[in-house]
């Protein structure tokens, strides 16, 4: 059983259900509306390299060089689209204090061998003729990429049935069920009942909790490796390419404020913020107005974007920002959170590690720092 229905939990479902396995995911709402249907979709392990999270950066790497075949893979049983592509990445320095943070950025990218190319202001527009005449250069990551997250996560959806799994909606996991020192199953309500409603007790032999800023522990059951997930709210705007006009930028934009990404259908997504405000998810006129001004100064051109709307959500952090995948203390029980701003691009992988570990093989070496057991109860060790 899996506790979620995003792009974590249905990517699990679906490779344990090819595997053959038995699977049924509840879900609160519908599918992927909790971060998966916020997220942006960047594949883009070498722009969001950040200084000392080397391990975490080489399990992205890993993680982004599984997601050719896994999109192809995923299209072929669904006849459904992705919206994967190889776009490749700019990351734009608006001013001189962009291009000083940025070189040491490049610097470090170069030190682990990236491939990262630092372009000139000049050969930056070369690329990308809509930058802004004023930017001070930019860092060129031809590896990096994008999905279309609400496109994976139908498709997920879609793949789940297809090898017989099931999907069910409008339940909300209230505890673990467990006897004998093991899991016996999940309790659940309806979505949204009242304190004191009846329970239903699902059985399961095997748990796997994948509920996003929702897997806390406490929300759950109690588990002495329960990661201590916290939800950061990010808000993103949708715009759209205006008929008879030209998309922004080929490539996905980056700035150390923003993100800019058109798919081929004339969306664009700009996002996105990351703010500590516990699981409030209301979009605000200052996060729209900081990612506006953001874009605008490297490309300004976005501000002829039609507004199509605005949407805010809450990504699973953990103290160290880094997921958290394996198995918890309790026999039968697993975790795959924690996830943070990688959700998409760890999916694949992610799958991988729980379905391995069900089967009873060896999860994907680069996964082996990021157990639950660091966080031994609740503290990061």
């Amino acid at each position: 059983m899996v506790v979620g229905g995003g792009a974590i939990g249905l990517a699990c479902a679906w490779r344990c259900a090819q595997a053959g396995m038995s699977v049924l995911v509840l879900e609160r709402e519908a599918p992927g509306a909790g971060a998966s249907g916020v997220a942006a979709g960047m594949l883009a392990p070498v722009t969001e390299a950040s200084f000392g999270e080397e391990a975490l950066l080489a399990l992205n790497l890993e993680a982004r060089a599984a997601w050719p075949g896994f999109a192809a893979e995923l299209e072929e049983a669904t006849a459904l689209p992705t919206g994967y592509l190889d776009s490749g990445a700019l990351v734009v320095a608006a001013d001189r204090d962009d291009a000083e943070e940025l070189r040491r950025l490049h610097a470090f990218q170069v030190e682990l061998g990236l491939g990262a190319e630092w372009l000139t202001p000049s050969a930056a527009r070369e690329r990308e003729p809509a930058l802004s005449p004023r930017i001070a250069g930019a860092i060129h990551a031809p590896q990096d990429g994008q999905a279309d997250p609400r496109a994976v996560v139908r498709a997920l959806a879609a793949g789940l049935v297809a090898a017989g799994g099931e999907l069910r909606t409008g339940v909300e996991a209230v505890g673990l069920e467990t006897a004998g020192g093991r899991v016996g199953g999940v309790q659940v309500v309806p979505a949204g009942a009242a304190d004191g409603a009846e329970r239903e007790v699902v059985p399961a032999t095997s748990v796997l909790i994948a509920a996003g800023a929702w897997s806390s522990a406490g929300e759950i059951g109690s588990d002495p490796f329960a990661p201590p997930v916290r939800p950061v709210k990010g808000q993103l705007l949708d715009l759209r390419v205006r008929p008879g006009r030209r998309p922004p930028a080929r490539h996905l934009i980056r700035t150390p404020r923003c993100y800019l990404l058109t798919r081929p259908d004339g969306q664009v997504v700009l996002g996105a913020t990351q703010e500590e405000q516990g699981f409030d998810r209301t979009v605000t006129a200052d996060g729209v107005y900081r990612l506006l001004e953001a874009a605008w100064e490297v490309l300004p051109d976005a501000g002829e974007l039609e507004l199509v709307g605005a949407r805010a959500g809450l990504r699973p952090a953990t103290p160290d920002n880094a997921p958290a995948v394996g198995a918890g203390d309790v026999e039968g029980l697993l975790w795959a959170t924690g996830h943070h701003r990688n959700g998409i691009v760890l999916a694949p992988l992610t799958a991988a590690a729980i379905a391995a570990r069900l089967s009873g093989r060896e999860p994907p070496a680069a996964f082996a720092p990021f157990g639950p057991d660091r966080f031994a109860g609740g503290v990061a060790a």
